[in-house]
């Protein structure tokens, strides 16, 4: 499948790249103001793209729009693993104190093959932040190319569902999946989404996430 070659070169890039700094140094919100927290990796960083054209961004222009009171603040960094978020969150948390928070991490982990035991006492570790600090939590998943084995991808994906299922958050299985077929929906590299790809991100995020907000 053209999104499995694709994905397996994003995922490659973002392990090797430098890591980007999070996007989260905001002015501080009005009184009142709650927010969503994004802690995800390249996909959510807006790799290649203006920070405004990123999905992220997209869908905090659409919270101040829609969902007065609400903000965004993306604490994604191109390259991350579960491990680095997992050693982020307490402080993002408090610094932010989110009402919300979207886990969107886990593909870099897929990629070194690291064990998926380990990917899911990380992801569990967010979750558990999250909820002590009193957020709701969405969980982002992403899926692995086949050539990863059946074992490692069929697992790798159910680390999403059963952690959701386990803690109760709200789920949404695959970032990538309105676009996973579409070659025109990645940039020149064929690896990262393009500006108008991210629309259909936001879109999808939008699904799982606006229930939230409510």
């Amino acid at each position: 499948m053209q999104w499995a070659m694709g994905l397996a070169l994003l995922l490659l890039v973002a392990l090797f790249a430098r890591p980007a700094a999070a996007q989260s140094a905001q002015a501080a919100p009005a009184k009142g103001t709650r927010t969503v927290l994004v802690m995800g990796d390249s996909l959510s960083a807006a790799y290649g793209l203006a920070p405004s054209q990123g999905w992220v961004s997209l869908t905090a222009d659409r919270i101040g729009k829609t969902k007065p009171g609400w903000r965004v603040v993306n604490a994604s960094i191109s390259g991350e693993t579960t491990a680095g978020g997992a050693a982020r969150i307490a402080a993002e948390l408090q610094r932010h104190k989110p009402a919300v928070v979207v886990i969107a991490l886990g593909a870099n982990d897929g990629l070194r093959g690291l064990p998926l035991a380990q990917t899911r006492v990380n992801l569990e570790k967010m979750i558990k932040a999250a909820q002590a600090s009193k957020a709701k939590v969405l969980l982002v998943g992403m899926r692995m190319p086949p050539n990863y084995g059946p074992d490692y991808t069929r697992g790798f994906e159910q680390n999403f569902s059963v952690l959701s299922k386990q803690y109760r958050t709200a789920l949404l299985p695959f970032l990538l999946q309105p676009i996973a077929l579409d070659r025109n929906a990645y940039q020149a590299d064929n690896l990262h989404p393009v500006a108008s790809a991210q629309l259909k991100l936001r879109d999808h995020v939008w699904t799982a996430l606006e229930p939230l907000l409510r």
